[in-house]
């Protein structure tokens, strides 16, 4: 790894433990059902000191932030390391990195965060990015995903689409959704409806068709958090 990246993790690791609090880091890893431990830093403050620190080691390259990520992750010894780690691949100073290639190690950090508070971030903010910018590249592994053995990496093919709006791509989000209808898992439920009631804020109707067209296939999970605003 790159010299800048090592400075970064120990100074981030150094902020973290300045502000840790020892009588609030149980009760977060008990509510995240972590079996990892907490500094039990605020997530505000995570974010601030994550953003201090990457402002003060700038990578120099593609590899060096790819590999930074990949470090700080995987040998992370609290959960907030993990929150920095998933901040420091979406920094604006590296967002020409977001591209196809950087597919591996979104899926890396999926299916070893293997928790929402991991997934749905990268979900959302990386893979979802990078679908709005390469929709042809992206769309098959999605596809691929939605079938996966992995239910973190089939939860993320549901849900990648959040932040689409109009510009969702119904076909994808359909194709997504069918493999997993039906899926006992809790989250996959979940993250159908969700994704079904967040386009439903932009067309409606496609989503009551949807629901209704499926109506012996879908949770009530899934058809109450779909229905939940119409």
């Amino acid at each position: 790894m790159h010299p800048i990246g090592e400075r970064l993790i120990t100074d981030l690791r150094q902020q973290l433990q300045s502000v840790a609090d020892r009588s609030r880091a149980p009760k977060m890893q008990a509510y995240m059902k972590s079996a990892m431990p907490y500094y039990g830093v605020p997530m505000p403050t995570v974010r601030k000191i994550s953003q201090q620190a990457f402002a003060q080691h700038t990578l120099p390259d593609v590899t060096s932030w790819r590999q930074t990520v990949r470090a700080m992750f995987d040998n992370a010894r609290f959960r907030e390391e993990w929150y920095a780690a998933v901040a420091l691949s979406g920094y604006r100073a590296y967002d020409v990195y977001q591209r196809p290639a950087a597919v591996p190690l979104y899926k890396h950090l999926i299916t070893h965060g293997a928790w929402w508070d991991i997934v749905d971030e990268v979900a959302g903010n990386r893979i979802g990015v990078l679908l709005k910018r390469y929709p042809a590249k992206i769309t098959p592994t999605l596809l691929t995903w939605s079938q996966d053995s992995d239910m973190w990496l089939r939860r993320t093919s549901i849900i990648a689409q959040l932040a689409m709006r109009e510009q969702t791509d119904t076909e994808l989000l359909s194709a997504a959704i069918e493999p997993n209808l039906g899926d006992k898992e809790f989250f996959i439920r979940k993250a159908i409806g969700w994704a079904l009631r967040q386009y439903a804020r932009h067309d409606p109707e496609w989503v009551r068709d949807y629901v209704a067209a499926h109506e012996g296939e879908l949770s009530g999970l899934s058809k109450r958090e779909a229905l939940k605003h119409l």
